[in-house]
């Protein structure tokens, strides 16, 4: 009875010992960045504000743009100062909520001050069809090494969300320049559905300026899978295909924190080792993470080879940053952290991203 005993011990500790382990193993390589620390003394950084009231061109008439929520913020440095373009609701009753895109900045990295009016919206301009009245969403931007901003958004137009592309010399005037795929091949990917695009960049002190690998710019892009592109300028891209197909870069993975979906996170950065892409994921509600609840975005880590911007070298195994606080856990979208900003200042990494999408909170980890 005993030796019975024993053995069937031994077999309930083997089974909970497999399941507890699961398939994560890489959880905290050497290559990633990390630890990312949230700080909660700040946190939330930025909230929705009634008392911004914007005169919209298309409405014609007074809006509180940033009253419903605020998220998913793109960053910068300049001047020894943070910028956040962040993305802002409003809460008209007689449509659908529209996003436009705020501007804040600090001294500090923590403590924002927002412009009263939008600096980037839908307009009466050639991208009003595809902009109206979803809004411009999810900002993502770089700098060139002339200085030029090249800001990725998506436009929506109520149907479809369709990768674009702003530039500015001062974050506050814009210049649209269309659909980023939309001459590729006559219009081939006009319409399909296309978000998130992250630009390849390299760090120079406090700056993260877009940079070339052999005479190209490179950026990640969807939100299903992940695929890439590349350009000249930075300004006109091209998709990488594959058999005269959108050529995948990395995919959801069964069982995983990231099973549902992947999408670019703020940016990608060349390194030594590598490329690390910060990217977001949800996880799905029967095949994924049964440690993470169903549908829960959160953030994780992929290293691509720095010569060849396809080809995938790792991955972790786990995310760094999940929902925790009660406003990253309940919002407009429960259970939410979305990252779409980063920073190097004052010798640390700022990251900073949307609370279920709601609101915007930053975390911290050390530039090593």
């Amino acid at each position: 009875m005993c030796n019975r005993l024993v053995i069937v011990c031994a077999i309930l500790f083997s089974v909970a010992s497999c399941k507890s382990s699961g398939p994560k193993k890489n959880l905290n390589p050497s290559w990633a960045i990390l630890p990312f620390t949230k700080v909660d003394s700040v946190n939330p950084i930025l909230l929705p504000d009634t008392t911004g009231i914007f005169t919209d061109p298309l409405l014609h008439r007074s809006v509180a743009w940033e009253a419903k929520d605020v998220f998913n913020p793109a960053a910068v440095v300049m001047n020894n100062k943070v910028y956040l373009l962040y993305r802002a609701e409003d809460t008209i009753v007689a449509n659908p909520s529209t996003s436009r895109i705020g501007l804040a900045v600090s001294e500090d990295g923590m403590h924002f001050t927002s412009l009263n009016d939008p600096v980037f919206f839908p307009g009466n301009d050639t991208m009003e069809k595809y902009e109206w009245e979803g809004g411009c969403e999810d900002p993502r931007i770089v700098q060139r090494e002339d200085g030029l901003f090249l800001m990725t958004y998506t436009a929506f137009d109520g149907k479809i969300a369709r990768l674009c592309l702003a530039v500015s010399k001062d974050l506050k005037n814009w210049d649209k320049q269309g659909l980023i795929f939309g001459q590729f091949k006559k219009g081939k990917y006009r319409d399909l559905w296309s978000k998130s695009g992250a630009i390849l960049v390299c760090k120079k002190g406090d700056q993260l300026i877009a940079c070339k690998i052999h005479g190209k710019y490179w950026m990640y892009w969807g939100d299903s899978d992940i695929f890439l592109a590349s350009s000249d300028d930075g300004i006109h891209w091209e998709p990488t295909e594959e058999n005269d197909r959108l050529k995948k870069i990395f995919s959801p993975r069964k069982g995983y924190f990231d099973s549902r979906l992947v999408e670019p996170g703020p940016l990608a950065l060349y390194t030594d080792t590598g490329i690390v892409l910060i990217y977001n994921s949800m996880n799905h509600d029967h095949l994924g993470d049964p440690e993470l609840e169903p549908g829960t975005y959160a953030v994780g880590q992929i290293l691509l080879d720095k010569n060849d911007p396809s080809k995938v070298l790792d991955r972790m195994d786990h995310y760094f940053i999940k929902p925790e606080r009660d406003y990253e856990i309940n919002g407009q979208v429960n259970r939410v952290c979305f990252a779409e900003g980063m920073a190097p200042f004052h010798g640390k990494w700022f990251l900073y991203y949307g609370t279920a999408d709601s609101k915007i909170a930053v975390a911290v980890a050390p530039i090593r």
